[in-house]
């Protein structure tokens, strides 16, 4: 009974795995031809027509590479690159043999040249290169995209060093700026300390001529009381009215005034002279001015 049970059970399994492989088979044709339909709409430049039939396909055999990398080269051609590289993703995961892997990653590496992406190029051309090393094709996208990598480093490498001497120079200009304001900034304070010491010599000079006033008031003071003393001293024998004399200079009446009176003073003297001798005779005193 148990061996019935189980060859029934077997025979079931057999028609129900043999009911989802014709489902598969018949979902597998309809996507044909859906992808038929979009390659159609396609070669008629109908890209509306051609995108929906290849969403149907893709729809009925998620598992087909075919309707992903025909819609992907769809939108590449209409330059919808970010749309074309995530159809050429799932054909390359969905495909079973390395041809339609080398497509799918070929076409990978023609988008990241299209955006300019230069070193995820070069990766999916050595992974389409893994499926197919006989495509010459690829070879030589290969040998550009490292050419435009090359370049592309280098640019970027220029651009570096004139941003660093750019730094360097915006620097060196400060730098100089900085100069300039400190040795503005010290002339500022060397004028000011000149002008103090200019004030302080100028208060000197200021104080010397006064102290040289004061003593030349000093000195006009001593000469005008000399000049009083002196005129004290000679007599004044007539009422005629007398030169004003110069500072520290005679009139011509002092100096006659001044000759009477000492000859008057010498003929006292020798009279006493004269009175206290025995014998001699007078001598009149007589001096030649």
């Amino acid at each position: 009974m148990k061996k019935i049970l189980l060859i029934i059970g077997l025979l079931g399994s057999v028609a129900q795995a043999q009911e989802l492989d014709k489902e598969k088979e018949k979902a597998a044709k309809i996507a044909t031809n859906f992808t038929w339909e979009g390659n159609k709409e396609l070669s008629e430049s109908n890209f509306v027509n051609a995108e929906a039939n290849y969403r149907k396909a893709i729809s009925q055999n998620a598992a087909n590479s075919i309707a992903p990398y025909n819609l992907g080269n769809a939108y590449y051609q209409n330059e919808t690159y970010s749309e074309a590289f995530g159809r050429f993703k799932q054909a390359g995961e969905n495909a079973t043999n390395k041809a339609d892997k080398h497509r799918a990653y070929h076409n990978m590496g023609n988008v990241f040249m299209k955006n300019k992406e230069y070193q995820k190029a070069v990766d999916a051309y050595k992974e389409a290169l893994r499926n197919d090393p006989t495509d010459e094709e690829t070879r030589y996208n290969l040998a550009l995209a490292k050419e435009m990598l090359k370049k592309e480093q280098e640019q970027q490498q220029n651009d570096q060093n004139q941003d660093d001497n750019k730094d360097q120079d915006d620097q060196k200009d400060q730098d100089q700026n900085q100069d300039q304001d400190q040795d503005k900034k010290d002339g500022d304070n060397k004028e000011d300390n000149k002008g103090g010491e200019d004030e302080q010599d100028q208060n000197k000079d200021e104080g010397d001529q006064e102290d040289k006033g004061d003593e030349k008031q000093e000195e006009n003071k001593e000469g005008e009381g000399d000049n009083e003393n002196e005129q004290d001293d000679i007599p004044n024998t007539d009422d005629q009215p007398q030169q004003q004399p110069r500072p520290n200079q005679l009139s011509p009446q002092q100096i006659k005034n001044l000759l009477e009176a000492m000859q008057n003073e010498e003929k006292k003297v020798q009279e006493k002279i004269d009175a206290q001798k025995v014998k001699g005779a007078k001598i009149k005193n007589e001096k030649d001015w």
